[in-house]
């Protein structure tokens, strides 16, 4: 079983900066001439679109024997322990309960996620924390395809 989802930015999110584009392009008309207006307006919203694309086209999976999160990868063979957490445990392991050393794939918009045991002695990393918005089949596709001596 692999397991393979996107971190996309919600909708809201493109509503919100929609506004605030517009907001943008009525203050900019009402102080300089029209292509100036547009031409600032269009550049804002070129930006807010590379922004949300770029934080939102992280991606989260188990393939090939490697469970990644966004740029980082790990072997399953290096994988203890996976736990999924509901929004109080992540909020809580996020921040007051936080090893400076973990390896944190977060976003604001995704309450839930798993805490997965890094078993590599030679990885100063104690575990990772990630954002996810299925962590139940996240566990369980990383506890089908593990094949290391923690397997469980």
């Amino acid at each position: 079983m692999d397991y393979a989802e996107r971190l996309t930015v919600p909708l809201r999110w493109w509503a919100q900066g929609t506004m605030l584009v517009a907001s943008l392009w009525l203050a900019v008309l009402a102080a300089t001439p029209g292509p100036v207006a547009w031409s600032t307006t269009l550049g804002a919203l070129a930006l807010m679109v590379a922004l949300f694309v770029s934080y939102g086209n992280v991606r989260v999976g188990v393939a090939g024997g490697e469970l990644r999160a966004g740029r980082a990868h790990i072997p399953l063979t290096h994988v203890g322990e996976v736990v999924a957490l509901e929004p109080e445990e992540m909020r809580r392991l996020a921040g007051r309960d936080a090893d400076a050393r973990a390896h944190l794939l977060l976003r604001p918009y995704v309450k839930r996620g798993v805490r997965v045991e890094v078993t590599d002695p030679a990885d100063p990393t104690p575990y990772w924390l990630i954002s996810c918005r299925r962590p139940d089949r996240l566990v369980s596709a990383v506890r089908v395809n593990h094949t290391g001596p923690h397997a469980g």
